[in-house]
């Protein structure tokens, strides 16, 4: 097994005792972490709001590493589609970068006319000592609108730190809005990104709960929205590792509660609208009601098919590692209610918590894994012999490199995979890619006959 020294005790295989698996730090030395950096971090989770300018001040690398980013739709404005960046270059580095900033700043903002700005400082910027604040401070004074420093210089931590300085940022908007007319039937949607229209999907169960959607934080986000996100009466947490310092600061400050749901596969979307409607039971008359028989319209629809899949699919190996350990629990379900075992699961930043509730999940002898890299990664496909890899873009290589059938289920995607609907679509999808004839023609598929396909 290719473990580092200094990686043993963040690999753990469920059955062996004790449970004491190390996470929440930097990359040791030497192994190719699949994570991405502070400054990555932020991008993903503020690039969806549609109506911001969003700009990077450093070398223009950074700025086409993370351009589109996400497949975060909009229901109207498309200006998150367009990255712009300072191009800071060897000179700017010499003589600083302040000047360049206050140009493009306000250059961008009288031509496009955004609701707001968000800057994001990359590692040179950190080096060279730019005052961002300063710079945006005065072009909010000059331009009339929000202009936001991210702290994101990607040297400075992890991707974890990249949602914390991403929080920050938004939290300098929330509370400077109208929250008048608010309803007191409100929520807010955090940590769902819109990727291929989730959000909206979401946002329909809600709706015909009898609920109104203050701000969506941050798909399909508005920055006026956000601005007034204060006076909705509950945040839902989905995407829990990059949206609950957000959270806690708004109960905090403004006394909104919160709750972790997750919208992933057929228990957990359902349970999170059953314990929505718990909250508001003495608020909405008739939600409760409302939400049984949405729930089971909805499994009316999709239960046949997805027993079929299960027939098929019925015994085989699935392995999973994905950015946030929230969506590994759900992962984790939706592949047993397909009939699959799950024997490694990890993510990239996982907290104690989270593994240990990935752990109880598990079946005895899975590999729990923290920060992995490819050569690990490799390993442990290989030795459990799994049928297919749950992951993102940078660990679709591996999959199809060691012949084995791969789901995307990254920020990257172009399909629906939250709620019911969405369940629907994953378990299409990961029948097709474990059933395909393709994987008969590779060393490993060779020895032993594919999944029949139809």
């Amino acid at each position: 097994m290719h473990i580092l020294e200094e990686r043993q005790r963040q690999v753990h295989r469920k059955g062996s005792e004790p449970f004491d698996l190390d996470c929440n730090k930097q990359s040791a030395a030497g192994s190719v972490s699949q994570r991405a950096c502070v400054f990555c971090g932020s991008r993903v989770v503020l690039y969806p709001i549609a109506d911001a300018l969003h700009l990077v001040h450093g070398p223009i690398g950074c700025a086409s590493y993370t351009w589109d980013i996400r497949g975060a739709l909009s229901s109207g404005p498309q200006l998150h589609r367009n990255s712009f960046c300072t191009d800071l270059k060897e000179l700017d580095v010499i003589q600083g970068g302040e000047k360049k900033l206050h140009k493009a700043l306000t250059q961008l903002i009288v031509e496009h006319q955004p609701k707001a700005a968000f800057v994001y400082s990359t590692c040179i910027v950190g080096v060279i000592g730019d005052d961002v604040e300063a710079v945006c401070r005065q072009i909010s004074a000059e331009q009339g609108i929000p202009v936001l420093p991210v702290h994101s210089e990607g040297f400075k931590g992890t991707k974890r730190d990249g949602y914390r300085a991403a929080c920050e940022a938004l939290l300098k908007l929330v509370g400077t809005g109208d929250p008048s007319g608010v309803s007191k039937a409100s929520i807010n949607i955090l940590g769902d990104f819109n990727l291929a229209g989730e959000v909206w999907m979401i946002r329909k169960y809600y709706e015909r709960m009898g609920l109104e959607v203050t701000a969506t934080i941050t798909g399909d986000g508005r920055v006026d929205d956000i601005r007034r996100a204060h006076g909705a009466a509950l945040n839902l947490v989905q995407c829990s590792g990059s949206m609950m310092h957000l959270a806690k600061v708004m109960k905090d400050r403004y006394g909104i509660p919160f709750r972790k749901v997750s919208y992933f596969g057929i228990e957990d979307m359902s349970q999170a609208l059953y314990d929505t409607a718990a909250h508001f039971a003495g608020v909405v008359p008739g939600i409760q009601e409302r939400t049984v028989e949405l729930v089971r319209g909805e499994l009316q629809y999709i239960l046949p098919e997805i027993a079929e899949y299960r027939k098929r699919l019925a015994g085989k190996k699935a392995a999973i590692y994905v950015g946030g350990a929230f969506k590994a629990f759900s992962l984790v379900r939706a592949l047993r209610h397909l009939g699959m075992d799950t024997v490694m699961v990890g993510s990239q930043t996982g907290l104690k918590e989270d593994y240990e509730e990935l752990r109880e999940l598990c079946d005895e002898g899975a590999i729990i894994v923290d920060d992995s890299n490819p050569l690990e990664l490799s390993s442990f496909l290989s030795e459990r012999q799994v049928d297919l890899f749950i992951g993102g873009v940078k660990e679709r290589p591996i999959a199809y490199k060691l012949g084995i059938g791969f789901c995307d289920h990254n920020h990257e995607r172009k399909l629906a995979l939250a709620g019911f609907e969405g369940m629907l679509n994953f378990a299409r999808e990961v029948y097709g890619t474990v059933a395909s004839p393709v994987w008969r023609l590779t060393p490993r598929g060779s020895a032993r006959e594919a999944a029949p396909c139809r």
